[in-house]
């Protein structure tokens, strides 16, 4: 099959590229692959970080990406679908997950409709975005009309897609695991040494925003402690509530168990920051997906999360982690206590290991080639 992938890879940071670029990595392997990738993602006073760069020594890339979308350029826009038209492509797959991509997407669709044959698949990540306003849901509507097929990572966002698109040709695929990390792995006492950490340590990871909960698992971070000496390492760029944060730890009086490392980190330290951790928890008020329990995974690091989301369908409750409720610090609180007086770690990343293969990337390509295998269109399947 020809294949066209749009999205954002080196030099932009963040999941999505990650994602998109190992997506690229694997369907080569099979496909006529062609990846049309960014030039420019965002514009610097709309980004919330520091920067959308990724400014790593080790590098997620892969040979044959043609960085030439521009997001403020319509010239660079029409130079896409140039090269859509010369590779005659069965397939373009887009990435979905912000608005933001709203005009540049929908005109690429639009005209790829127009003067080629390719059916359009998006990929949503969200298909609604986190904390969204009526303009993202408009947006949003107005792009994924174009697509011909849909591949959801949750029921959260199959369910939000078919009050889009009522007659959606969609599969639901759980996000692949992201084991790119693991190469960079060490022992935990290595990796403790390293970042001059001693005893039992949980980690919360990833850029901080207000859905992601961190002001609950600061609130059971007290009850934690009566049981268990345990510290918190708090790894990912503040994008929103640094001074709130800090505040809490204070009031809390948790100064002594907390370690906050405020920024995005390259990718050859991310399996420093796993490695030291005995745990992974994601307090999550809201999510449909995260590329971070796919990253702990990838590590062998058993997961305390919220039930929202994707998250009950990819984390086995008392198998490979703990599923709790939302807003709930004692729930975190007995989780974390238990897995620790249980001793339930062996047990858990053996589990984690076995489980590895329904998170395959593999997986996700049999998934896009089945829209092109099968005849029935309309006919929604899971692959989980």
């Amino acid at each position: 099959m020809r294949i066209c992938i749009i999205g954002p890879s080196y030099p932009f940071r963040g999941g999505i590229s990650h994602y998109t670029t190992l997506l690229y990595r694997h369907l080569k392997k099979r496909h006529d692959t062609k990846f049309l990738a960014f030039k420019r993602q965002y514009p610097d006073w709309l980004f919330p970080g520091k920067t959308d760069k990724d400014i790593s020594n080790t590098q997620i890339r892969e040979e044959g990406a043609e960085n030439i979308l521009d997001s403020l350029n319509p010239l660079t826009w029409c130079k896409v679908v140039n090269k859509i038209k010369k590779a005659e492509p069965e397939l373009l797959i887009f990435p979905w997950w912000v608005s933001f991509w709203t005009p540049q997407f929908w005109t690429i669709a639009a005209l790829v409709k127009i003067f080629t044959r390719a059916k359009i698949l998006f990929i949503c990540h969200n298909v609604v975005e986190h904390e969204s306003k009526i303009i993202d849901k408009i947006c949003t509507r107005v792009v994924l009309k174009k697509g011909d097929y849909f591949i959801v990572h949750s029921g959260d966002d199959l369910k939000n897609l078919k009050t889009i698109k009522p007659d959606a040709d969609v599969k639901k695929c759980l996000h692949p695991t992201y084991d790119i990390f693991s190469t960079e792995l060490i022992s935990k006492e290595d990796a403790r040494k390293q970042l001059n950490i001693k005893g039992k340590t949980i980690l919360f990871f990833g850029f901080i925003r207000p859905y992601k909960g961190l002001n609950y698992l600061l609130e059971a971070m007290p009850l934690i402690i009566e049981h268990v000496d345990v510290n918190l390492l708090i790894v990912g760029e503040f994008w929103e509530g640094e001074k709130e944060c800090l505040e809490q730890i204070k009031k809390l009086e948790i100064e002594e168990n907390i370690r906050i490392i405020n920024k995005y980190v390259p990718n050859e330290e991310v399996g420093s920051y796993f490695a030291a951790a005995d745990l992974v928890v994601l307090p999550y008020v809201s999510a449909t997906g995260s590329g971070i329990v796919q990253a702990a995974f990838g590590c062998n690091k058993p997961v305390i999360s919220t039930n929202v989301g994707c998250l009950p369908e990819v984390i086995n409750d008392k198998k490979t982690g703990y599923l709790i409720a939302p807003r709930d610090s004692m729930a975190i609180a007995d989780a974390v206590v238990s897995f620790y007086k249980e001793g339930k770690e062996k047990e858990f990343v053996d589990n984690i290991i076995k489980e590895n293969w329904r998170f395959s990337w593999d997986r996700i390509v049999d998934t896009i080639e089945s829209f092109n295998n099968r005849g029935n269109k309309n006919e929604n399947t899971s692959f989980n």
